[in-house]
């Protein structure tokens, strides 16, 4: 079974019909794109995902349960969380401060752990979570970890986009959704953004990812959908849809 299944998804903006009918389907541990030019309904769609887009008609199924038109804090609450277009970054907060911000709906967890041979159920603090996870997000980000008491507002464009992306990591995502997360960055920093992406799927999340730049988001992609004015054009594995010069040039633009 999929962690996320989208079926006959159809969202409208007034009388703009944005997206027509949409299917995809997100497994487990992998990292699933969405491709397409400006204006494809990219963005519409992962933020239906979110609960900010309400839907016309169609379904949205996380782990068995139909989330469909459901609150973004009940969706949040239940592991999807997601790294916004533009990266929304908290002006007046520092670096440390941001990352905080994204552990709010943390609670209390029972771990099953192994203390002298035998096998133990220990209760977790908030407090020990948010501590594992800023290491976590400082062992994908050192920059971040070297400028944690900076204020947030001082970080370069691809810094503020690290920041995003280990806000969203300090809620423990099931889910994580990416918004364009290479858009505004230099070449160089794309590169580094989409290796640590891949990092975090290997260490066991499941990532959705919205994107213009195809080749380095196929290069990583288990599998992948083209959105054009709200059709999946063509779908595939990553490696299949980046053999594809055609399709990459026609409708994607090589950036390599």
């Amino acid at each position: 079974m999929a962690l996320l299944e989208i079926k006959d998804l159809v969202i409208d903006y007034g009388i703009i019909r944005a997206v027509k009918g949409v299917n995809l389907n997100v497994g487990e541990g992998q990292i699933v794109a969405i491709l397409g030019a400006n204006g494809a309904g990219k963005s519409t769609l992962i933020r239906s995902i979110s609960g900010v887009t309400k839907i016309k008609s169609g379904s949205i199924t996380y782990n068995g349960e139909n989330i469909t038109n459901q609150e973004s804090f009940k969706i949040t609450s239940k592991g999807i969380l997601q790294s916004p277009e533009g990266r929304m970054i908290f002006q007046g907060l520092t670096v440390e401060e941001n990352l905080l911000v994204g552990a709010y709906s943390l609670k209390k967890e029972q771990r099953t752990t192994t203390i002298d041979g035998i096998e133990t159920t220990i209760t977790v603090s908030v407090k020990q979570q948010i501590k594992e996870l800023l290491k976590e997000v400082y062992d994908y980000f050192p920059i971040l970890g070297e400028r944690k008491k900076q204020q947030a507002s001082t970080l370069s464009g691809g810094e503020q986009q690290m920041l995003a992306i280990g806000r969203a990591l300090m809620g423990k995502p099931k889910l994580l959704l990416l918004d364009e997360p290479s858009l505004g960055l230099a070449p160089l920093i794309v590169r580094d953004i989409f290796k640590i992406i891949n990092e975090i799927k290997r260490r066991g999340r499941t990532i959705l990812i919205v994107e213009q730049n195809a080749y380095q988001t196929l290069k990583i992609a288990d599998y992948a959908y083209l959105l054009e004015l709200g059709l999946v054009k063509k779908e595939g594995t990553g490696a299949e849809l980046l053999a594809d010069e055609e399709l990459v040039n026609a409708y994607l633009g090589q950036q390599k």
